[in-house]
This record gives structure tokens, C-alpha cells and sequence, in this order.
């Protein structure tokens, strides 16, 4: 019966007689398992026991099918682990220790990777001395010498995890990089790329690129591999050196070396292509990191708008604005602020002030430098009602303010012209407890007066700064000096420039150009002597070529030269000042053919390269950079120009016009009113266009006729 059973089952299955009620326990995988599977059971009993000492069980390893283990195999595990003894039996019934959760704060996820994950020396008996040897260390002198005498007392000898967490105690990149140089002289265990890259990120804070550069060679040398770790410190460490090439060029060996940039690398790198102007790179890497499925970060935005903020090009701009729609970046505060100096770079005013309804729109609060930003973008444009919007938005909401900001509002007030809320802004600082007017405050505060001619109040200032021990800078005694001059109160002038200089204030060009032009201005001979006194102390080169313009008997030649020499040692942006001032002194002093012969000069010298423009139509002459002498000195030479054209029957164009601008300044009284007198007094034919502000036209017929009666009647004869 055995055997026939055996047989229309196939399972054997052995059950001692004296168990014969002991139930048969089929576990939950068995009948879980989709797949059908055979036992053999060898049932023992009384008519078989001869059968049953003759073939003992057979365990998985005596089994002869060793794919198809006995069940009593498969059991055997559960029943030496869960059912083993009473006293685990016991065990598993106890209640079990109880762990205090900290209610505030969120529970872990139980399939987090960093759950169980510890440093190796975390349970480090000799952690405690080891920490108290690594402040030692910290606390010891740099030099050399010291920092390995103290070394040799290292308490225990240097394991893998012992120099691992010394080396990341350390915080100066120099005792760093040696205790790095020591653990290798001591052979101690392998060197591997984590010490490195340890050491590597501490010298990263030094700027030590020249040393990381090493021993990043020191690993190729040795068959030490770089991880993204080392590539990325390398790349990020000569972008902070401003060695953009070698950034680059580790980059593209990082790359060769089939490792995919992080996004640290990946941001660190685009900055870098963008710093170097290659945009086409920039955008290249960008579309292959993209496309190799890398979602790019706010940092990486921020940098591309950066990159076409700095070109102006607005449609790069708009791009970048299009691409964090299409990946759903959300930007935050700090693309945001990139965004909108890149809009101020490009001239997009009106796009900027949409970006920044759109940002508070979104939820985040404006910082100091979104609104410092947004106030230079304002002023530039001379946006008086959109700026002083956004100062009453800012005291509604409490917005953050702090120097920079106030500074940048007040000289946002200069360019506009808003004297009495720049006043309120000022009382506002005084009132402040964080924010004090410092120099600067004070500069843009004399800026706005000087500029409105107010030199009592500019002197105020002055003496309350003295008062407070704030010292005068450069730019504030160049702002009282134009003030003071325009006023012709010459005394206080001085006084203010012999406080400049007993201060320390280092006088520049821009400087000197002022004081040239206070004594163009001045009518008498003693307030001149006192102004070129000043500027004596400043460029005493300048006074000597103003005292060889004066005497009649120098030759051009030498006027040349000299002139040559003090343009040349003049930063750039002053260099037309000068040739203006020099020229207005000349007309002040009736020397008419001396201010030709500097026009002259400034011209040959590329420092008036837009003063006329031809078309077929139209000849016209662009005074705005011009000072009223230079200007009406420019006027005569092109009239004189003219002349000869007319006298030679030289064809001539329709139309010709003069451009003098039109002053959007509120302060600005600009050329026009200067040259409208003067072509008056010259009773010449331009007039004031009605279809183009700030120029003056006249028709050919009109000139023509007004040149010929010009020219003596023996020349006509």
C-alpha cells in the first residue's frame, strides 16, 4: 500500500509510529508558489519496517534530486531559528524595549539609504582622543617644523579611519596638505581617492589650484582612479582661481573618461564658458547634458542669463525663460535677481518691471538686491513715477533694506531728480538703526544738490559730515567742487579741496577735469589763480599746458606735443573733458584761434570720432558730447567748412542740422538754449526742428544764402 501510494503521489513523506497524531504543517510559501512541485513522502509503518531501516531520510544534500529538497529540509531552517528553544521562545514573548520618537520631528522612511549608513569610525573607541588630538593640531602654530613635532605625539599609530577622520578635522588648507604628505611617508595602509579628494576640497577653500592640479596629476601617476568627486573639485577650484583653460581642459578629460558631471560640475562649468564669452559652447554642453538626461538646476539658469545678460541680447534671455517653463523650474529668488540685472543690462525696463510683478506674484518676498537691482534699472531709464512707486511698495511692505540699497535709491533720486523724497530717504537712514548714512550716502546726497546747483545746502552736508567724522571721498569733493564752482563761491571751494587732501582723498582725473572747468568759468583773474592753485597739487601737467595755451607765442607745433603728453597720461573717459575745458578756457580768454587749433588736436586724436555725419540728403554736425565753448567752436569750423564748399560751387545736400540733444535730466539744461543764442548771434539760418527734439535744420537755399553774404566782396569779385 506504501508503494502504491508512493506511486499515485509520488511524495514520501517518513512518520515515526509513536507520531502518528502529529499534524502535518504545510507552510504559506508552498502553497504560494505558482509552480507545481513534487515531494516524496515515505510513510513508515508496521507492515514496512523493513523498508524503513534500510532507507534512512535523506537531508537536501543526500537527496537525490537536489533541485527538489524534502520538506523536512525546507522546515529545518524555522524549526533550529523561530521554534529552537523555550528560552527564545521566551524571549520573543517579552515585551519588547521602548524607543523614544521626538514628536516634531518628521519620521524617517523606513527604505531610506542613508538609514543605516555610518562612518566607519563612528563607533571608534578612540574617537574622543583622537578629536582632542585633531584640535591640537588646529590650535598649533603653521610652520612646519611645529605641526610634526606635534605629529609625533599622535596617540595611537595611523589607520585608514583614524587619518580619514583627522584629515577631515583639520580646517587651514596648509596643515591639511601636510598631515596629507605625512600619512603618505608613513606607508601605513594604500592611499585611496577619498584622502584625496579630502585634501582637494580643503586646499579648494585656499585656492590653492597649482597644489590640487598636483595632486590630481600625483593619481594619474600612481593608478589612482578620479571619481566625479575629484573631477568636480579640480573643475570648481579653477573656476574660483579665474583659470578658466584649465577648468576647460579638465572638464574635457573628465569627459574623455566616460564620467557623467554632476550638478555642481555642470553648473561650474557653464559659468566658466559663459565667463570666457563662448556662448555657442555654453549652449552646446547645456543641450547635451539635457539631452543625456540631466535636469538642469536654478544655478543653471542663473548663469545663462547671466552669460546674455552681460551680451544684452534679449533673446537669449527670453530663451532661458522659455527652457525653465518647458523643464517646470521654478524660479527662485536668486534667478530672479540674475534675470533682472540681465533685463537692466539689455535696456528692457518695462520687461524687467513684468518679471518683477511676476515674482511677487509667485510668493517669494524681493530681497536687497532684487530691489537694489530694480531701482538702478529705474533710474537709468529716468522712471521717476515707476521708482518712487517702488519706494512707497517697500515702506507698505517692510521689504528689506539695507546700505547698498538705500545708496542705490538716492542716486536713483539723483538721475531723476526727486530732491525732496531723496531728503526722506536721507532722514529716514538717520533714523535707522541698522542702516547709518555712511561717505557714500553723503556723496549721493552732494550729488543731488550739486547737480540742482544748491550750494548751501552741499555745504551743510559738508560740515555735518565733519562733525561726524565722516571723511570726504574723491567722488563727494568732485560733486562740491562742481557745485561751489557753478555758485563761484571760489573760498569755499578751496577750503573743501584742502580737507580732501589733508584727509588722505587720492585725487583723480575726473577730479581735475572739474577744477578745469571752475576756472573756465570764473570772470576774475584772482579766482583763477586760486583754482589753478588747487589743481597744481593734482596734475601740476594740466596747469602748465593751460599757462602755454595762454601765451600767444607758443607755436602749434609745440602745443602739439605738449598736448599729446597730457592726453596720453589722462585716464580715457577724461581725456574729452579736458580738450573741452582747455577750449572753453580759450574762449573765455577771446583766444578763438587757439580753441580751432585744440578742436583740431581733439579731432586728430580720435577724441570727437562722431562729430559729422553724411548721407546723400543730409550733412549734420553731433555736438552732444561737446561743451557750449567746444560746441560753438565746432559750429564756426563746420560754417567755415562750408564756405569753401560754397565758393568752390561744390554740390551740396538738401538739408543740414545740427544735434544738441535734448537733456532728460531734470538738472540738464543741455546745448540747446547755449547754441539757439549763438546761432542767433550769428544770425544764421537753423532753427529748432518741430519733428525732431534737440536739433536745429537748415535748408540748403537758406545756408547758401547766408554763407555768400558772408564772404567779403573782394573774395566774391
Amino acid at each position: 500500500m506504501a508503494a502504491s501510494l508512493s506511486t499515485a503521489l509520488d511524495v514520501h513523506f517518513t512518520i515515526p509510529q509513536s507520531d502518528t497524531k502529529r499534524p502535518i504543517f504545510f507552510t504559506s510559501p508552498i502553497r504560494q508558489n505558482p509552480t507545481k512541485k513534487r515531494f516524496t513522502i515515505s510513510c513508515n509503518s508496521s507492515t514496512s519496517k523493513t523498508s524503513s531501516s534500510t532507507q534512512p531520510p535523506q537531508n537536501l544534500s543526500e537527496s537525490p534530486s537536489p533541485q527538489n529538497p524534502s520538506l523536512s529540509d525546507q522546515l529545518k531552517p524555522l524549526s533550529t531559528t523561530t521554534l529552537s528553544s523555550k528560552d527564545h521562545q521566551a524571549q520573543l514573548l517579552s515585551k519588547p524595549k521602548s524607543t523614544w520618537v521626538n514628536p516634531t520631528r518628521p519620521k524617517r522612511s523606513v527604505l531610506s539609504l542613508q538609514r543605516q549608513k555610518r562612518s566607519l569610525y563612528s563607533y571608534n573607541p578612540q574617537i574622543k582622543e583622537l578629536k582632542l588630538f585633531s584640535k591640537k593640531l588646529n590650535d598649533c602654530g603653521s610652520g612646519e617644523d611645529e605641526f610634526v613635532s606635534v605629529l609625533e605625539t599622535i596617540p595611537y599609530p595611523p589607520t585608514r579611519e583614524n587619518a580619514l577622520l583627522i584629515l577631515n578635522s583639520l580646517r587651514p588648507w596648509q596643515k591639511a596638505h601636510l598631515f596629507f604628505n605625512w600619512i603618505k611617508t608613513q606607508n601605513s595602509f594604500p592611499m585611496e581617492t577619498i584622502f584625496y579628494n579630502v585634501t582637494m576640497k580643503s586646499l579648494r577653500y585656499g585656492l590653492q589650484f597649482n597644489i590640487i592640479e598636483e595632486l590630481a596629476n600625483e593619481m594619474v601617476s600612481n593608478e589612482i582612479q578620479l571619481d566625479n568627486i575629484t573631477y568636480s573639485t579640480i573643475i570648481t577650484c579653477a573656476k574660483k582661481c579665474s583659470r578658466f583653460d584649465k577648468a576647460v581642459e579638465w572638464f574635457e578629460r573628465m569627459y574623455k573618461t566616460g564620467l557623467m558631471p554632476d550638478e555642481v560640475t555642470y553648473s561650474a562649468i557653464l559659468d566658466v564658458y559663459a565667463k570666457l564669452g563662448k556662448v555657442e559652447e555654453v549652449l552646446s554642453l547645456y543641450e547635451r547634458g539635457v539631452a543625456s538626461g540631466w535636469k538642469p538646476d536654478p544655478i543653471t539658469f542663473s548663469v545663462l542669463a547671466k552669460m546674455f545678460g552681460e551680451a544684452g541680447d534679449y533673446d537669449g534671455i527670453r530663451y532661458v525663460l522659455q527652457e525653465m517653463k518647458s523643464l517646470g523650474v521654478q524660479p527662485n529668488l536668486v534667478v530672479y535677481n540674475t534675470l533682472l540685472e540681465a533685463m537692466g543690462k539689455a535696456g528692457k525696463p518695462g520687461l524687467a518691471r513684468s518679471l518683477f510683478e511676476e515674482m511677487v506674484d509667485s510668493g517669494l518676498t524681493p530681497n536687497e538686491k532684487t530691489l537694489t537691482a530694480l531701482a538702478k534699472i529705474y533710474g537709468k531709464a529716468r522712471w521717476a513715477k515707476d521708482a518712487m512707486e517702488l519706494w512707497e511698495r517697500m515702506r507698505t511692505n517692510n521689504w528689506p533694506m539695507d546700505f547698498i540699497l538705500y545708496n542705490t535709491l538716492l542716486n536713483m533720486c539723483a538721475d531723476v531728480g526727486l530732491v525732496e523724497e531723496a531728503e526722506m530717504l536721507f532722514e529716514d537712514m538717520k533714523r535707522s538703526e541698522k542702516c547709518r548714512p555712511d561717505s557714500w550716502t553723503f556723496t549721493a546726497m552732494l550729488n543731488i544738490y550739486g547737480s540742482g546747483g544748491n550750494a548751501d545746502k552741499s555745504m551743510e552736508l559738508f560740515e555735518e559730515m565733519s562733525k561726524l567724522g565722516i571723511g570726504l571721498n574723491v567722488m563727494g569733493c568732485t560733486c562740491l567742487v562742481q557745485c561751489l564752482g557753478k555758485a563761484r563761491r571760489i573760498d569755499d571751494l578751496v577750503k573743501v579741496f584742502n580737507v580732501a587732501v589733508d584727509g588722505g582723498v587720492k585725487l583723480d582725473d575726473r577730479l581735475c577735469g572739474c577744477l578745469l572747468s571752475v576756472a573756465s568759468l570764473c570772470d576774475e583773474s584772482e579766482d583763477v589763480a586760486k583754482v589753478l592753485a588747487c589743481l597744481q597739487q593734482a596734475n601740476p601737467k594740466l596747469v602748465a599746458l593751460v599757462k602755454l595755451i595762454e601765451d600767444e607765442e607758443t607755436s602749434f607745433e609745440t602745443l602739439k606735443e605738449e598736448f599729446r603728453a597730457v592726453v596720453s597720461d589722462a585716464a580715457i573717459e577724461t581725456r574729452r573733458p579736458f580738450c573741452n575745458c582747455l577750449i572753453d578756457i580759450c574762449r573765455k580768454r577771446d583766444l578763438h584761434g587757439r580753441a580751432h587749433e585744440l578742436l583740431y588736436l581733439g579731432t586728430l586724436y580720435g577724441l570727437y570720432p562722431d562729430l559729422h555725419h553724411k548721407t546723400v540728403k543730409e550733412w549734420s554736425l553731433d555736438v552732444r558730447s561737446l561743451s557750449v565753448g567746444a560746441a560753438h567752436t565746432a559750429l564756426e569750423e563746420w560754417m567755415g567748412t562750408l564756405t569753401k564748399f560754397v565758393q568752390r560751387n561744390e554740390e551740396l545736400p538738401e538739408l543740414f542740422s545740427a544735434h544738441t540733444g535734448t537733456g532728460t535730466h531734470k538738472f540738464s539744461q543741455g546745448l540747446a538754449n547755449s547754441f539757439d543764442s549763438h546761432v542767433k548771434k550769428l544770425a544764421a539760418p537753423f532753427r529748432q526742428s518741430e519733428e525732431r527734439a534737440g536739433h536745429f535744420v537748415a535748408t540748403r537755399e537758406d545756408l547758401v544764402t547766408w554763407l555768400q553774404s558772408r564772404i567779403p566782396s573782394s573774395v566774391v569779385a
